[in-house]
């Protein structure tokens, strides 16, 4: 299933004048519809024909933006990653915070909790989940690369911090909390998480562990 990146596309906009208003309620109505319905009665439940008697949006309109359901399934989940997502400041230890406040607040938004559960489900049985669970991550983690990769080239993080590994620590602990272990959490346990991963990979300790602080 190709993902695509902008599911609207040419449709959407009128020759010279930006985005077609009407289309743009049409795609809104069709996503706030996919995502009820998602919460409500699970990822079975987000076919053309259901979001269509939802939303008064007409199937071919629908095909025509998302091919399949899956496609409409990554939309409605990439659009909630993309409203959490914050804008960078620079600083990094605000940055990383908030980043992670931004998965704390999807892991505890129902569309967002709901489809992140889905999509790991499908994932292992299912090819096109699979590949949308890959694009998914990769939409999730790119604010958090940006952050480390800048960190890394400034000195603010260790320059052979493995960066993948870096995301692990700092979302890791979120996802386990709240989608395996199902328990609530505040803005204290992401200043924890922040905290304890900037203590763990300070610079200085990188050097130390090398011997650069031996004369």
């Amino acid at each position: 299933m190709p993902v695509p990146a902008d599911p609207a596309g040419a449709t959407s906009r009128t020759r010279g004048r930006g985005i077609d208003p009407r289309a743009a309620r049409s795609r809104a109505a069709a996503l706030a519809a996919a995502q009820e319905l998602l919460v409500e009665q699970g990822w079975s439940a987000v076919t053309h024909v259901a979001v269509a008697a939802r939303s008064g949006v007409g199937r071919t309109t629908l095909y025509r933006h998302w091919p399949d359901s899956p496609s409409l399934i990554y939309e409605a989940i990439a659009q909630r990653i993309a409203s959490a997502r914050p804008a960078r400041t620079g600083v990094l230890r605000d940055d990383l915070v908030g980043q992670l406040h931004g998965l704390r607040s999807l892991l505890h938004d129902p569309v967002g909790e709901r489809g992140m559960r889905v999509v790991v489900e499908r994932a292992g049985v299912d090819p096109t989940f699979a590949r949308l669970k890959e694009s998914l991550y990769q939409a999730g983690s790119g604010g958090f690369r940006a952050i480390v990769e800048h960190a890394k080239e400034s000195g603010e993080l260790p320059g052979d911090l493995d960066t993948e590994l870096a995301i692990d620590q700092l979302a890791g602990p979120l996802m386990f909390r709240r989608l395996l272990a199902e328990r609530t959490f505040g803005e204290e346990y992401v200043h924890a998480v922040v905290d304890a991963f900037l203590a763990a990979n300070a610079p200085s300790r990188s050097r130390a562990a090398d011997g650069g602080g031996e004369s």
